[in-house]
């Protein structure tokens, strides 16, 4: 033992002492960090590809950033970890410059841990560089951008998940992002939950506003402020629409998709007592309750997203605690299998080749190139941990639960 506590010694007295920092404050500076996995996938809020390019998609994720793939899928890199904000809620790319990219921060599937984002980024170079476009803290579900026009973009800014604020509502630029205008408000209490622009006529767009409130401990969806609203000259002036087949009394969520194949065909999810899909075939002057199944809204503050077939205007799908698909215009509904994650939440179908789609899920993404026959899922590192713990081993091991996806542990040294 004596030799022992002597060659411990003699080891110690030979380490080289270490010259002081003077004007280092943060003893943690020379610390970075490094992945250690898994890649066991992970909330997507919204996903996006680019028309005619079976290689490129873009994935948003509920805390890890923005991620794009160049392979088809296969594998994704991280593009976003550069920028102070990591919850994503939304993400458009320009059709006439796919190099032209629009994301909204702060997911707005308000959990009652929904991480806050800062504001809408806009990037040039298809996702290399980013510039901080509209600084504002809160959630933004969805972004649109003009057909025809790659500075013309609207942004669905649902505002502030756990309290009231000013800047909700619809959001227009029309100088490439220099400039944000506020065109469309109702109240502190009420933010804007989607928006719609008719592909084929860019100067009507449809927006969904939804009054809530979201505690850690609680949900209040719907109130006076909910509602439905079209403009017709580009979003200048906007017409609220209520009756005309629309349900009556208080409505939540509020979800809208103008068909692109055909302009006179609009959808509206609307969460109320006698709500559900709502279909209108003369642009959003008349409406008509065409299913009303509970499927299509029992978690309406979750999902409510609407993805119509860019060729096929009765082709609609909705993503919702199961992946679901009309053929008939909205009037029957059934689950589609084949992917590995429930809870979805967003669909992309290529214009150009409606076979290609991409899903967004609580599990991370599935792709598919033979409309949904069968379905891919690659594994991402972008789970949500809620708890972190290590043990003594060496390497010591690290142990998580993550949301939706149970528990990991993995080395240290992994």
């Amino acid at each position: 033992m004596k030799h022992l506590a002597l060659l411990a010694i003699l080891l110690f007295a030979t380490q080289p002492a270490q010259p002081a920092q003077p004007g280092n404050k943060d003893p943690f500076a020379a610390l970075k960090y490094r992945l250690v996995g898994p890649y066991a996938g992970g909330r997507v809020s919204r996903v996006a590809g680019v028309p005619g390019d079976p290689s490129t998609y873009y994935a948003t994720t509920a805390n890890g950033g923005v991620w794009k793939s160049t392979n088809g899928g296969v594998a994704w890199q991280p593009i976003f970890d550069s920028q102070p904000i990591s919850s994503i809620g939304s993400i458009a790319v320009a059709a006439t410059d796919p190099n032209v990219i629009y994301v909204g921060s702060g997911e707005a599937n308000i959990r009652g841990n929904v991480a806050a984002g800062n504001g809408i980024y806009k990037s040039i170079d298809a996702g290399k560089t980013w510039s901080h476009v509209w600084k504002q803290e809160g959630q933004i579900g969805t972004m649109a951008v003009h057909p025809k026009n790659a500075d013309i973009a609207f942004a669905a800014v649902l505002g502030h998940a756990f309290g009231p604020n000013p800047e909700r509502g619809v959001y227009r630029t029309r100088d490439g992002g220099r400039t944000w205008t506020q065109v469309l408000k109702k109240d502190e209490n009420t933010g804007a939950s989607d928006v719609s622009i008719d592909v084929n006529n860019p100067n009507i767009v449809f927006a969904g506003f939804w009054q809530a409130r979201r505690t850690p401990w609680d949900m209040t969806s719907g109130g006076p402020g909910s509602g439905l609203y079209v403009s017709r000259d580009g979003g200048d002036t906007w017409k609220p629409l209520t009756g005309s087949g629309l349900p009556d009394g208080i409505w939540g969520k509020v979800g809208v998709a103008v068909a692109p194949s055909d302009s006179s065909r609009v959808y509206a999810l609307i969460e109320a007592e006698k709500g559900g899909l709502f279909r209108s075939d003369d642009g959003g002057s008349s409406w008509t309750r065409i299913n009303g199944h509970r499927a299509l809204s029992q978690r309406a503050w979750y999902y409510s997203t609407i993805t119509v077939n860019p060729r096929n205007a009765n082709e609609v799908w909705f993503p919702q605690v199961p992946m679901l698909r009309s053929i008939d215009g909205g009037k029957t509904i059934k689950e589609v299998d084949g992917f590995h994650h429930g809870d979805h939440h967003d669909l992309w179908i290529d214009p150009a080749d409606p076979k290609r789609m991409i899903n967004g899920n609580d599990g991370g993404v599935d792709i598919t190139v033979d409309g949904g026959k069968t379905w891919f899922a690659p594994r991402l590192p972008i789970s949500q941990f809620y708890h972190v713990s290590v043990d003594t081993r060496v390497p010591y091991r690290i142990a998580g639960a993550m949301q939706d996806l149970g528990t990991a542990q993995l080395p240290s040294n992994s």
